[in-house]
């Protein structure tokens, strides 16, 4: 199936979604962003794990569509985009927020009450391959260059970190069909997410990748 650069953009009268991940290859550090639109209203949900800290954890469930940019997500102290660049090949994804951080990452299923967290994220995605089919859309290779800027801590570069995005739209979306991991081994670090329809993702951070716990 041949996708083109419409595809990139929303489809009206469908709901549509936006979704990048970056790793680091030993395992230790991982970032999660996505942007779902539903009329005129949006999902935004963003994580960072991080070996030996705790889970920096993002939701924003009932944010107004901007109608002249609905890449463009802004809720009370929060700042966010995933930006088409060059359809296909580059995106630019960012955020400035204050996350929670969470001790455990359980409690991101719950309330996920915790410490308010300022973070700042500045990343490129560029395409390593071209995308692949997948139900309701298609997912692409990639690897990120960039920044994450966190308050009394040092920065986090990121420099042709391994990468993923998927791009889905349809009538309903399930949460994304994420490869499965048997068990949570000692380096496993997790990013659940609560969605308000009630559906749930796990994700779990492995040195070959995020998979689905």
């Amino acid at each position: 199936m041949a996708f083109g650069p419409d595809d990139e953009l929303p489809h009206p009268g469908l709901v549509d979604e936006w979704v990048f991940a970056v790793w680091q290859p030993r395992g230790d550090l991982g970032i999660v962003s996505g942007h779902r639109l539903l009329g005129g209203r949006s999902w935004y949900w963003c994580a960072l794990v991080e070996a030996d800290r705790p889970l920096l954890h993002l939701a924003e469930w009932q944010v107004a569509v901007r109608a002249h940019d609905p890449f463009i997500v802004k809720a009370p102290e929060m700042w966010a985009e995933h930006q088409a660049d060059a359809p296909m090949e580059q995106w630019s994804i960012g955020n400035e927020a204050y996350f929670v951080a969470l001790d455990d990452p359980a409690d991101a299923l719950d309330r996920a009450y915790g410490t308010p967290t300022a973070l700042a994220m500045d990343l490129e995605w560029y395409a390593v391959d071209a995308p692949t089919a997948i139900e309701d859309g298609y997912e692409q290779a990639g690897v990120v260059h960039g920044e994450i800027e966190r308050l009394h801590q040092p920065n986090l570069q990121l420099v042709e970190a391994p990468a993923h995005r998927w791009r889905r739209w349809g009538q309903a979306l399930a949460p994304l069909p994420l490869p499965a991991i048997d068990a949570a081994p000692s380096w496993d670090l997790r990013a659940p997410f609560a969605f308000p329809d009630g559906t749930r993702a796990e994700w779990a951070l492995t040195p070959n990748g995020w998979r689905s716990r």
